[in-house]
């Protein structure tokens, strides 16, 4: 290794294990709902579930709780696998922080990231996205100064993106039998260009490639380049980080932590190890789970947060599928695409390395979508794009809780295939084959790494790095997507994605409903809820929705931390 003697992966168990481990004499039956996953969908939709009066139990497959919202530690470091960075948490009136506030109890703290929250390096060229509109535009004036008209033109439809995603979210929780008429109604009110390919988009505002390259450079946000995605994602993406990034107090996994105890105020709980095998239907309704050692939990309601494919490949019966006219469905959806992660550990603190709170995104050039269509076909080129996440820089309780340390984060696509030949073996176990790939892409990534901050060299202490097969083994998708499914046009027109399905009792919940991030899995989440409690949920809707309050955007320092 280039690296002074790291140390590799050590299978030393996680030192965060949030929530109960599962043992079928712990199970109470009397539960209103059992939630499969516990990811930020399906906590959200149990804290809200809870906050009702419901008894709630989420079952997680893992060691521990929050999905790609959760942390691991080993060798004395710790990394969150999913979490980088988070948007609108710097007012508590936008409706992410207000859901935040909402299943925590107002227990989640956030620390703001430096104003320049996103450096794009296209080449040896960088372009800087800064936080807040104003200082965002003048950002990119300072590299386009004859852009003007279309970058306010471009800032204008980001606005009408975010207020026509309202009513299409809230159309998610409406009764089935109201979606033809829904659906007219949309066609009136959302924006010609609402789902339409994100660069044919923006190439009608400008001619410029590399001004769409840099609007565009956080496609890794959801995984797919602008030739391919839906307008919709990336307006989302691109307003929700509009006034900066935020991080959260104590890493991701206070997510979790600070959700469980809304969800067992009630009596529910969040349990760990437990592992569902099916969904059980009787009169072509949902009646409960079967978990892996054969215990059956009945509940009235169950809901699902382990993805659509997920669910009705693998945990309902052939039968069921047939109910819900899967079959036709899944052909209009796929998986989103598969990736590695890099997990290092250095000793020195984040000032003493020079590392930054600003995520840094590195790509070959502007042309994005041709070089991911050249990587697919040989992964042997470079990346097609390598993100880089400092989380001990951006949490300021990291120094605290691991003193003298610093961690940094390597996300980069890759392919399933690639992976394919050991996708039968055991994890820790995969064969030298396996770990000559492995060490290979890792090398590949951390040459990256070096050339932008080559003070490092010699100064990594520990590295990990996961496959799509890793993915697969601690969070049950198969392919090793992050994201779950793509989000091109074509899955925005399945009106079947929503949180009701043709079996009774059954319900869908997390990213693949609405959309990926984690407010976008948290906002579906919240639907799931609402469309389950129907008139009930109006004090829930009013909590969210109405209570009113001014987008006071503040950019203060991190709240004193206590550990």
């Amino acid at each position: 290794m280039t690296a002074a003697a790291p140390r590799k992966k050590s299978l030393t168990p996680s030192a965060i294990r949030i929530g109960k481990r599962y043992r079928a004499n712990r199970i109470d039956q009397n539960y209103d709902a059992v939630v499969i996953g516990s990811g930020i969908g399906g906590l959200t939709t149990a804290a809200c579930l809870s906050k009702q009066g419901k008894k709630v139990l989420v079952l997680e497959q893992h060691y521990t709780a929050g999905g790609f919202t959760h942390s691991y530690a080993r060798n004395g470091y710790e990394w969150d696998v999913g979490v980088h960075y988070i948007g609108d948490m710097g007012s508590p009136h936008t409706l992410g922080r207000k859901l935040f506030d909402y299943i925590t109890q107002g227990e989640l703290k956030w620390a703001p990231m430096d104003p320049t929250y996103d450096r794009f390096y296209l080449g040896d060229e960088h372009y800087d996205l800064v936080a807040g509109p104003e200082a965002f535009k003048a950002g990119l004036l300072k590299d386009f100064p004859n852009e003007a008209h279309a970058i306010d033109t471009y800032l204008g439809m980001l606005n009408k993106v975010a207020g026509a995603m309202q009513g299409y979210t809230l159309s998610k929780a409406l009764p089935r039998l109201t979606l033809p008429v829904v659906s007219r109604l949309l066609k009136f009110t959302l924006p010609d260009y609402f789902n339409k390919p994100t660069y044919e988009v923006l190439s009608k505002l400008t001619r410029d490639d590399k001004l769409i390259a840099v609007l565009t450079g956080q496609w890794g946000d959801c995984g797919m380049p602008p030739k391919k995605s839906s307008f919709l994602i990336h307006a989302l993406i691109a307003k929700h980080y509009l006034h900066g990034g935020y991080y959260p107090i104590g890493g991701a996994s206070r997510m979790a932590e600070t959700i469980i105890p809304v969800i067992q105020a009630s009596g529910g709980d969040v349990l760990t190890y437990a592992d569902v095998k099916e969904i059980l239907i009787e009169n072509k309704r949902a009646v409960g789970v079967r978990m892996a050692d054969g215990h059956e939990i009945r509940a009235a309601q169950v809901i699902s947060n382990a993805g659509v494919i997920n669910t009705f490949e693998k945990l309902l019966p052939e039968s069921a599928r047939a109910l819900c006219n899967y079959t036709t469905h899944r052909k209009h959806i796929r998986p989103s695409m598969s990736h590695l992660g890099m997990y290092i550990g250095l000793k020195g603190t984040a000032e003493e390395l020079g590392l930054p709170k600003t995520n840094y995104w590195i790509y070959p050039d502007h042309r994005y979508d041709e070089a991911v269509d050249a990587f697919i076909e040989d992964t042997s080129r470079p990346f097609p794009v390598v993100y880089i996440s400092f989380p001990s820089a951006k949490d300021p309780s990291y120094a605290t809780r691991y003193p003298g340390r610093s961690a940094i984060e390597i996300v980069a696509p890759t392919t399933f295939e690639q992976f394919e030949p050991w996708k039968d073996t055991v994890w820790g176990k995969r064969g030298e084959d396996y770990d000559a790939l492995k060490d290979a892409l890792t090398e590949k990534m951390l040459e990256v790494l070096y050339k932008k901050f080559p003070q490092l060299r010699g100064k990594i202490d520990y590295y990990d790095t996961s496959t799509p097969l890793s993915t697969d083994f601690f969070c049950r998708y198969s392919r090793g997507e992050i994201y779950g499914l793509d989000h091109d046009p074509e899955r925005f027109e399945q009106d079947w994605l929503r949180p009701s399905t043709d079996i009774k009792g059954l319900w869908l919940t997390g990213q693949d409903v609405l959309s990926c991030g984690v407010v976008g899995a948290m906002i579906s989440g919240l639907m799931t809820a609402i469309s389950i409690e129907g008139l009930r949920a109006v004090p829930l809707i009013k909590e969210i929705f109405v209570k009113p309050g001014k987008g006071d955007w503040v950019r203060t320092p991190a709240e004193p931390v206590s550990v």
